[in-house]
């Protein structure tokens, strides 16, 4: 898939590196914004209890 994806890009090989960077930015990015606190809702923490010493 990358390698197709590599190929698929225009332009010389730094080119295709900063749009696959950036492209990692904005999945990442919309990754924290708002996949993960709408995964956050379905999960529900385990109660945990440390007792001090």
């Amino acid at each position: 898939m990358y390698g197709a994806l590599w190929r698929v890009l225009p332009g010389p090989w730094w080119v295709r590196a900063l749009i696959l960077a950036a492209a990692a930015a904005v999945v990442l990015t919309a990754c924290v914004l708002w996949v993960f606190p709408w995964v956050n809702d379905f999960i529900t923490p385990q109660d945990v209890t440390v007792e001090g010493q």
